[in-house]
């Protein structure tokens, strides 16, 4: 599941979270997958908000049912949100998650300062999983988490 709501157990004036996936770099400069709780502070009890984020722009993706990549870094951070379809997001420790429509991470797993890619090392794959085409929204931000034990 990318993302869950975080109400139960709050006290009345405590801010309700909400926890989602993020890709980020990890020790060594390795993709991982994390929990990242945001904080819902704005709008109304029956409609809780983050605060306003600036955003660089976004974009639209189709791909092909037997879509398939190599492994690779984000350039920018970003959030992915899926339409249509499955995506499947694969680490090199063999492990992998899939996002499904209405399903959202954050992309963060930007190449290290000052490091060259590594094929055998750094990055992610992503493939369409399911046998149907596969739709995306990508919306660029600036950096929203930064990790004390990030290698970067």
């Amino acid at each position: 599941m990318p993302f869950t709501d975080m109400p139960g157990g709050l006290a009345d004036d405590a801010v309700p979270q909400l926890t989602v996936a993020e890709l980020y770099t990890g020790p060594g400069g390795l993709a991982c997958f994390r929990a990242i709780p945001l904080s819902l502070p704005a709008g109304s009890p029956l409609a809780r908000l983050t605060p306003l984020a600036p955003s660089g722009g976004w974009q639209l993706r189709r791909s092909p049912a037997d879509f398939k990549s190599d492994f690779h870094c984000t350039t920018d951070p970003q959030w992915l949100v899926v339409l249509a379809g499955q995506i499947e997001i694969g680490l090199r420790d063999g492990s992998a998650r899939v996002f499904g429509p209405g399903e959202f991470f954050y992309s963060n797993d930007t190449l290290p300062a000052g490091a060259s890619f590594d094929p055998a090392r750094h990055g992610h794959r992503s493939r369409a999983v399911g046998g149907q085409p596969l739709v995306t929204l990508f919306v660029r931000t600036a950096p929203i988490f930064i990790s004390s034990d990030t290698a970067r």
